[in-house]
């Protein structure tokens, strides 16, 4: 399964990388605002530490000015993949940048039929978000469990991208129905690393071997 990182902050990005696990990386307008950097340089900045797939999401909500802010977003670099948000406009410009051979990810997926049009449409990603389905007392995992299903029954090459993942469990859980990708804020990431029992027996490690010296 492949990890991307949720992030728009570099010193985070750069961190995440070094560890040698993440293939690619989300953004999305608030991720971006939030750095309060030029977008465009940032996503520049960016395509130098980040070498799989850059997800930069476009906030027009027609099809032609999703389809000519698409045009100003591949020039930043040739891993740039489109993300736009499923509706109507949505789709009719996925399946125009699709026939162009230009990646794109369609965010914000709450419904196992949104996820079809979405591929139908030559999705190259679908984004489920799973923790804002938990938050309104519906289960997130159920939704990618549903996609993956029909995904397979049909043989769709469209990639499963699990989004908006609150903690350790939701990426292990997305492991287990075999979801092509997750994306995760860095918080989530030092958590997979992280054990308590792991830290202890550094520790004793550590502490026997001082003995040893002595």
């Amino acid at each position: 399964m492949k990890i991307f990182l949720d992030s728009a902050n570099l010193d985070e990005i750069k961190e995440a990388v070094s560890w040698g696990i993440i293939d690619g990386l989300t953004t999305n307008p608030t991720l971006l605002a939030r750095e309060g950097k030029e977008p465009k340089k940032l996503l520049k900045d960016i395509s130098k530490v980040i070498s799989g797939p850059i997800n930069a999401e476009v906030v027009s909500l027609d099809s032609a000015g999703i389809l000519s802010e698409a045009e100003e977003l591949i020039k930043i670099a040739p891993n740039i993949v489109i993300k736009i948000p499923v509706n109507q406009e949505g789709l009719k410009a996925v399946k125009l940048l699709s026939q162009n051979n230009i990646k794109t990810t369609v965010t914000l997926i709450f419904s196992a039929t949104q996820a079809l049009l979405a591929a139908k449409a030559g999705a190259t990603y679908v984004c489920p978000f799973i923790g804002r389905l938990d938050d309104i007392s519906q289960d997130g995992m159920s939704l990618v469990e549903e996609i993956a299903v029909i995904f397979d029954n049909y043989d769709l090459s469209t990639e499963i991208l699990v989004a908006s993942i609150r903690h350790p469990i939701h990426v292990v859980q997305s492991a287990l129905i075999g979801a092509d990708a997750v994306t995760v804020p860095f918080k989530v990431i030092e958590q997979l690393l992280n054990h308590p029992l792991t830290d202890a027996g550094i520790k004793r490690f550590l502490d026997d071997w001082e003995k040893l010296k002595k």
